[in-house]
Formats: structure tokens, C-alpha cells, sequence
């Protein structure tokens, strides 16, 4: 009796231990697995990344843990980061079968069909994880940009639509959109022409012609113009000549752009030189602002130096921005407004504002003699893509301008722009 109780204990002793053990290991082994991915997690945000060497240990990781899903995850991102795509794709594939609550394999198999332009198979990743996660936003972005980068502009028409009824109050949603389309690499060549009537006897009319390429990237775009200008008074001609310019838009960290510009023309139908710089920051629920700086060199030496302060929100497909312009002579201001109705291409636009605006290429020759004096100006224009490729706009703009103390002009410009997108 006594034999058997005693073997009773050292059974149980024995099973105790050997669960506490094997609770030990399991323990340890979760540690060590924990502790190498950690490894990998930080290399992967070093300067110099080695992942050569993180793939070594993402592979042991998996031999010691099959079952351990990060370790699949972290190969995928180094294989893609070390450029090895297709085993990228595969372990991307893998997570995502193996257990969708991954959203980031998702976002990294989307970008990286995205970078290997195999549009129709990221449209269907898009669609899975939009079925999974109906209210991420970020997977209806990329469905729409899928179908932007193959100019399917009627799906694309279709999902901004369904995007936008999905969240009808979110003003970030237009921002976002915005930002989607000023990454996507195209590129598109235009040309513009404005005629400018004036009713004053012997002034006018007024022509600037101007042709354009623009190649954009996902770190910004490079925009180069020349610009042809022709005034006439008295039926003869005032001033003529060329202009040179190049625009940029560089994107830096997240919710942050630049904007800079640079002309110059030897002709006295233009500035001799203007330049321009402005910050963007983009705020949480759809507000952005801006600070920058435009300096402009007339042709006989003198300059023009101002400081420009802009606000803008999205208000769902509208948008909204009022921008000042502070100089010594007094401030102007612009107040811009924009209804997009289908794609970024599309859209209508109200444009009112008070004093010259050193952005505004049609008067540029005259902003020193002008920004002492008043104006008063609006605008309304309209925008469409049409056939997937060209892009058609039309503006109207009448300014009120004094020419001289109490008295006023009217100035009314046409301007016609077409683009061909590809």
C-alpha cells in the first residue's frame, strides 16, 4: 500500500517535471525565435541594410518555427528589397493564404505588382483584401491606381465614384487621392494658348502661346516650358519674345512636397528672371498649407521680392485654397476653388482674387508697374479627359485692372490648353 502511494508521487513528480521542462523550452524556443526577428526587424532599418544575411536568418527562423508566419513575411520584403521578385511574390503569397489578417503582405504584393506592371493580377489582390477589409481605404486607392496606370479611365471613373460614396464625409479622401495621382508615373505633352482683349482704345490684344512636357515619377515631376508672348497697341507691336522655364514638384518625407520654378527670358515680353519656391505640409482631414517665397527680375534690373501664404481643405470632391502674396507695395490674394467630377483631370474650377499675382504668366511683364495698383479678378474654367489620353480645358477670366489712379480697364482672357496623357 505504502510501495504504491510512494510510486503515485514519483509518477506525478515526474509528469510535473517533465511539463515544466517542455513549458521551458517551448518558452525559450519563443524567445530565441522573438529575439531573431527582432534582429531582422532592426538591420532591415539601418542605413545599410544586409539582406543577404537577413534572408540566412529568416530561413533558420522558419526551420526552427514553420508555423511562425513573420519569418515569411521578412523574406518576402528582403528578397523584394534585394530585388529577387519572384520569390518575393511567393512568400507574399504564402502569408496571405496562410492567414489574411497580414494586411502588410497585402500592400507589398500590391506595390510590388504595381513595380512589375502586372496590373491585372494586382487588381485582384486589391480586390481580395477590399473584401477582407472594407473599410481600409488604402486598397480602393490602389485599385483606382491600377486602373490610372492602364488608362481605364471607365473603371477608374467607376471606383473613384464607388470610393467616395463608401466615405461620403471623409475630407481626407480627395487629398489622398491627389497624392495618388501626383505619384504615378506619366508623363504628357501640351500646349496652351491665352488671347487677352483689353477695352481700352489702342491697347491690346495680347498672345501667349506655350508648349510643355511633363514627366512624372513617384518622387515628384520635372515640367519644361517654353513660352512665346506677343502685345500689340495701336496695331503694332509693344513687346515679344521667348521664355524658358522649368517647374518641379519634389515629394521629400510623407504629407510633405516642394514646389520650385525657374524662368528666364532675354525678351522684353517677359520678366529677365523669376523664381519661385514653396513648402507644402499636409494636415490630418484634408488641410494642407503652404509657405514660399517668388522673386522676379525685371528687365531693367529692378526686383520684386514676395512672400506667399496658402490654406487649402478638401471638402469631399471639393477643393478650396486662398492664398496671399505679401510684398511692399501691398498684398494680393487668390482664392481658388475645384470640383472634381471624375478623375483628377476632370473637373471645374472658380477662381477669385484681388491685386496681381506673381504667378499669373500673362501679366508677368507688367507685376512691377502693377502690384501698386488695384484688380479685381474672376475666373471659371472647365477640364475633361477625353479618350483615356487627352486631356481639353477651357478658362475665362476677367480682370478689372487700374491702369492708372480711379481708372480701370477691362481685361478678359480665353485660354485653351490640350495635353496628351501616356
Amino acid at each position: 500500500m505504502f510501495m504504491s502511494y510512494t510510486k503515485k508521487i514519483h509518477s506525478t513528480l515526474l509528469i510535473l517535471f517533465f511539463l515544466l521542462f517542455s513549458h521551458q523550452k517551448i518558452n525559450s524556443q519563443k524567445i530565441d525565435t522573438d529575439s531573431l526577428l527582432t534582429v531582422i526587424t532592426n538591420n532591415m532599418k539601418t542605413s545599410h541594410p544586409d539582406y543577404k544575411l537577413n534572408i540566412k536568418r529568416a530561413l533558420l527562423g522558419k526551420k526552427i518555427a514553420p508555423d511562425y508566419l513573420d519569418f515569411y513575411l521578412a523574406l518576402g520584403r528582403n528578397y523584394d528589397l534585394s530585388n529577387v521578385k519572384d520569390s518575393a511574390r511567393y512568400y507574399y503569397n504564402y502569408v496571405i493564404d496562410q492567414n489574411p489578417k497580414y494586411q502588410e503582405a497585402f500592400i507589398y504584393l500590391i506595390n510590388l505588382n504595381i513595380v512589375e506592371k502586372k496590373y491585372d493580377e494586382g487588381v485582384t489582390v486589391a480586390n481580395k483584401a477590399i473584401e477582407l477589409y472594407p473599410d481600409e481605404k488604402v486598397y480602393r486607392l490602389k485599385r483606382i491606381e491600377f486602373y490610372s496606370l492602364q488608362n481605364d479611365t471607365e473603371n477608374e471613373a467607376k471606383y473613384l465614384k464607388s470610393i467616395k460614396a463608401k466615405f461620403p464625409n471623409d475630407p481626407e479622401i480627395q487629398q489622398l487621392l491627389y497624392e495618388l495621382y501626383s505619384q504615378i508615373n506619366m508623363d504628357r505633352a501640351g500646349l496652351y494658348y491665352n488671347y487677352t482683349t483689353i477695352d481700352r482704345d489702342g491697347v491690346g490684344p495680347w498672345h501667349l502661346v506655350s508648349a510643355d512636357y511633363t514627366r512624372q515619377r513617384s518622387w515628384g515631376s520635372l515640367i519644361g516650358r517654353v513660352s512665346y508672348a506677343k502685345r500689340l497697341s495701336a496695331n503694332s507691336v509693344m513687346s515679344s519674345g521667348l521664355q524658358f522655364e522649368a517647374e518641379s514638384y519634389l515629394f521629400a518625407k510623407k504629407n510633405n512636397y516642394s514646389y520650385i520654378d525657374l524662368a528666364y527670358s532675354q525678351d522684353n515680353a517677359f520678366p529677365k528672371l523669376r523664381l519661385g519656391y514653396s513648402y507644402f505640409h499636409n494636415f490630418d482631414k484634408g488641410w494642407e498649407a503652404d509657405l514660399g517665397f517668388r522673386y522676379i527680375l525685371m528687365e531693367d534690373k529692378t526686383d520684386v521680392k514676395t512672400l506667399n501664404l496658402g490654406l487649402g481643405k478638401y471638402f469631399g470632391s471639393y477643393w478650396v485654397n486662398l492664398r496671399s502674396y505679401i510684398q511692399d507695395e501691398g498684398p494680393s490674394f487668390t482664392l481658388t476653388s475645384r470640383y472634381y467630377y471624375k478623375t483628377k483631370f476632370d473637373y471645374v474650377t472658380l477662381i477669385a482674387g484681388y491685386g496681381t499675382s506673381p504667378d499669373d504668366r500673362t501679366r508677368s511683364a507688367d507685376y512691377e508697374n502693377r502690384i501698386a495698383l488695384s484688380s479685381y479678378r474672376l475666373s471659371a474654367g472647365f477640364f475633361k479627359l477625353i479618350n483615356r489620353h487627352y486631356i481639353a480645358g477651357f478658362m475665362i477670366t476677367d480682370n478689372e485692372q487700374e491702369y492708372t489712379r480711379g481708372k480701370f480697364q477691362t481685361e478678359l482672357d480665353f485660354a485653351f490648353l490640350l495635353q496628351y496623357k501616356f
